[in-house]
Order: C-alpha cells, then structure tokens, then sequence
C-alpha cells in the first residue's frame, strides 16, 4: 500500500519516471484544470470533458455543467473532421457516463 502512495507522489514530476495516469473503466483519465481527457492519445479517439460550471454542495465545488466532446486524435485530420461528436451534460458522472459509451463504439468501429 505504501508503495502505490509512493507511485501516486511521482505523477507531473520530471525525471523521466514512468507513472501510469489513472484509469477509469480501462482508459486513462488524465485533468488539466477544467479539462478532462478519457482515452489514450495513441488510440484513434479521445474524449474531451470540458466543465463550463460548477455549484457549491456542502462546501465542495462539484461539476455542473460539463461539455463532452468525441475528438478524432490524427494530426492530419482537419477541424471539422476532428470533432466527431458533442453534447453537454449535467453532472460530471452523466458526462463520463455518454464519453465511454463513445469512446467504446468508436474504438470497435476502427478495430
């Protein structure tokens, strides 16, 4: 147990150490402030989750409103054909909820 405390410590630090990101029903789930990103850049298809609004529940600051978007990962693809799907959703865990039903469809399409 102390050992995973320890790994835990090591993510964003440099120095080349390899930390798994954490996952989430077998994918990573990776935040950047508002941002959060379900899925692997090396897969073809990656979930933005993007929280527009938050709401105050017994103190805490809990996703409200959150923007999910369904992102094509290949560089060469234009805007337009990045974006393959979008929708907004209340609640972080309705958002999660519709990014891996995506993601898991898309996936099975391109394997």
């Amino acid at each position: 147990m102390a050992e995973k405390a320890e790994q835990s410590k090591t993510v964003g630090e440099e120095g080349g150490a390899v930390v798994p990101f954490m996952q989430y029903k077998g994918h990573p789930l990776v935040r950047c402030g508002d941002t959060l990103y379900y899925g692997s850049l090396a897969e073809p298809y990656v979930v933005m989750l993007k929280i527009d609004s938050t709401k105050d529940v017994n103190g805490l600051a809990v996703a409200d409103k959150v923007y999910v978007t369904l992102m094509n990962t290949d560089p060469e693809a234009s805007l337009m054909d990045q974006i393959i799907n979008r929708c907004d959703r209340r609640g972080l865990y309705d958002a999660i909820d519709i990014a891996h039903i995506w993601l898991e469809r898309q996936l099975k399409k391109t394997a």
